[in-house]
């Protein structure tokens, strides 16, 4: 069984730094895939960011390109999101999470972590 823990969120001024981090626990294989995912109130659950199990490919959203940064530490199961030039926008609860497929649908992703709230004001 794995199991995903986040840390790193907290309240910023608008282009302001933070860094998730992601502990994986239990095995994660090769063909497994980790991504970071957002929510708000009222809105679907937006993947921003995914990575191999290794980081060796990775994929961002085109509105946070430039800006987000998924990284994967394959020796200790890590996943960080290195955010940048925060943005209001960019408000929301942040999950991280391992399935077997590289995919954007949160449906393809069986364990998930249990969510750290990023705050950003103007």
């Amino acid at each position: 069984q794995v199991r995903l823990e986040e840390s790193g969120g907290g309240s910023v001024r608008s282009g302001g730094s933070l860094r998730l981090s992601c502990k994986a626990s239990g095995y994660i294989g090769g063909d497994d895939y980790f991504g970071w995912f957002r929510q708000t109130p009222g809105k679907k659950r937006e993947a921003v960011a995914l990575a191999s199990s290794l980081g060796d490919h990775v994929w961002h959203l085109e509105s946070i390109k430039g800006r987000f940064t998924i990284s994967v530490d394959g020796l200790d199961d890590i996943v960080y999101l290195r955010m940048k030039n925060l943005k209001p926008e960019d408000t929301a609860s942040y999950n991280c999470a391992v399935g077997g497929r590289f995919s954007t649908r949160p449906e393809e992703f069986d364990h998930w972590g249990q969510g750290t709230q990023v705050t950003v004001s103007s």
